[in-house]
């Protein structure tokens, strides 16, 4: 029989009367590690052990540490011995080499026997209640993902400073650099030792070592928090909240969804990174303000948004979660599409009609233009060549300049319109972004215009006080100038 025994968080006095009476009459005894308050105090009550501390230099990382352990262990169970694998606190508290061996053995091979946690020394050296709610994370393995400011939080098994270092890099990503934390080193000990720093400072405590823990207290203020994102949308929607957010609904927020994307778009084409981090942030109030109103409506809510978008992903990357495979970023493609059909069809909508019914009408027209070229360019419409597309841009340059000399304004038009629908369609085929090399083209000419302003503005006049050759002069300055730089 595997007894798998908690050696409590210090010396005898906190191991239970089950695990002392089961140390003494143990065949073999294993521990984790020497490195514990109660082990000096076995040792004086004779109990023989073994200790598996050397892997912690043979290994290479601590993984491989528990596993080497764990695989050992679970070796020994059809000895015949009564075996005992101590470990410190509650076996089933932040001890990864438990959960490895109980993971591979029936329930009646071993038994658990319970020693009082770190977390319960913690609880009583800082006067903690958990009921009132707390985290606890392995400091060995987490992201800030696993981070939630408005929980109190404790971190585990941070047993050295190098270790520190990594736990505060990853804090600051969520808390302030300055944020208050507590260190507690052997918490219920004679010699704990507890000292309240600014994060920053984490790494640089001597005396961490592997009885060390760290506690978050509740950050309620925290604004990187997603949650306070949707705690200040609901205050600004409540009945006593703000009145232009209260007047708003889906339909009045469409502009400004919209607007607040091509921002986001400006931001990437002036390389402007830490504005587009800005203008991101506006674009997720939008998405936020549509949840909270259809929240209130009781259509859904911001966690059927995600749930709808996570679940799509992973259906809509077969070759990621699971085990289709492809050859390179067109086959992607072509499997999104499929998948998107099919999804369509379980929905009950095969109506479909025809293959350009889902590029949305709502786009920018450049950016609609492009999309039907290139869905109706897979079936095979489209010139063999880009020689044909410019032939065409050619003949309807042509059709234009006929009818401009007939002045008939609703043939112009239509005409105006084929032109810039053929230009796109050499956009397609030279894999060139005709929206993105429109607003190129308007952004460079914007720069040159400011010159054209700055050089009338040191005369001292109005732009219309020159002809237009004075002003071409100019323009033909911002062009060099651009050209030199």
């Amino acid at each position: 029989m595997l007894q798998i025994l908690g050696l409590g968080a210090g010396g005898l006095k906190l191991l239970t009367l089950e695990a002392y009476q089961a140390l003494k009459q143990a065949d073999k005894v294993y521990l984790r590690t020497k490195k514990h308050p109660a082990v000096t105090d076995l040792e004086r009550e004779g109990i023989v052990f073994e200790s598996f501390d050397y892997l912690y230099e043979d290994c290479e990382s601590f993984d491989q540490v528990y596993q080497t352990i764990a695989e050992k262990i679970i070796n020994l169970v059809d000895s015949g011995d009564n075996i005992i694998y101590g470990v410190p606190g509650h076996p089933l508290v932040a001890e990864d080499t438990v959960q490895k061996i109980i993971s591979n053995l029936d329930d009646s091979d071993y038994q658990i026997i319970a020693g009082p946690s770190f977390i319960d020394a913690i609880f009583t050296t800082l006067e903690i209640d958990p009921i009132t709610g707390i985290k606890i994370i392995d400091g060995l393995n987490f992201t800030a993902r696993d981070l939630e400011p408005s929980i109190a939080t404790i971190i585990s098994q941070v047993y050295n400073q190098m270790i520190a270092s990594e736990v505060k890099l990853t804090l600051m990503e969520i808390y302030p650099d300055d944020f208050m934390v507590t260190v507690i080193r052997g918490a219920g000990l004679v010699d704990q030792r507890i000292e309240e720093v600014p994060l920053y400072q984490l790494d640089r405590l001597e005396w961490i070592d592997h009885l060390s823990s760290i506690y978050l207290p509740i950050d309620q203020d925290n604004n990187r928090r997603f949650n306070r994102l949707l705690e200040i949308m609901e205050i600004l929607r409540r009945p006593d909240g703000c009145p232009w957010d209260l007047e708003q609904d889906h339909y009045s927020l469409k502009k400004h969804l919209i607007e607040e994307a091509y921002e986001v778009v400006e931001r990437i084409e002036e390389d402007d990174l830490w504005g587009m981090a800005n203008e991101l942030g506006d674009v997720l109030l939008q998405i936020v303000f549509h949840a909270q109103i259809a929240k209130q409506e009781g259509i859904f809510t911001i966690y059927d948004v995600i749930e709808e978008i996570n679940e799509k992903m992973i259906r809509r990357h077969p070759h990621i979660f699971a085990q289709v495979q492809v050859e390179d970023s067109d086959e992607v493609v072509d499997n999104w599409e499929e998948i998107k059909r099919q999804e369509k069809a379980r929905n009950g909508k095969e109506e479909l009609v025809s293959i350009l019914d889902s590029v949305p009408i709502q786009l920018p027209a450049l950016m609609q233009a492009q999309k039907i070229q290139s869905k109706v360019g897979k079936v095979g419409f489209e010139w063999p060549e880009v020689d044909g597309a410019l032939d065409k841009v050619e003949e309807e340059i042509a059709e234009l300049k006929a009818e401009i000399k007939k002045n008939n304004s609703k043939e112009i038009k239509e005409e105006l319109g084929d032109l810039l629908f053929s230009l796109v369609n050499i956009a397609k085929f030279l894999g060139i972004d005709a929206e993105f090399s429109l607003r190129q083209t308007i952004n460079k000419f914007k720069s040159r215009f400011n010159y054209i302003e700055e050089k009338v503005a040191e005369q001292n006049k109005e732009l219309t006080n020159f002809s237009l050759e004075e002003l071409d002069k100019f323009w033909e300055e911002a062009k060099e100038i651009r050209r030199r730089n």
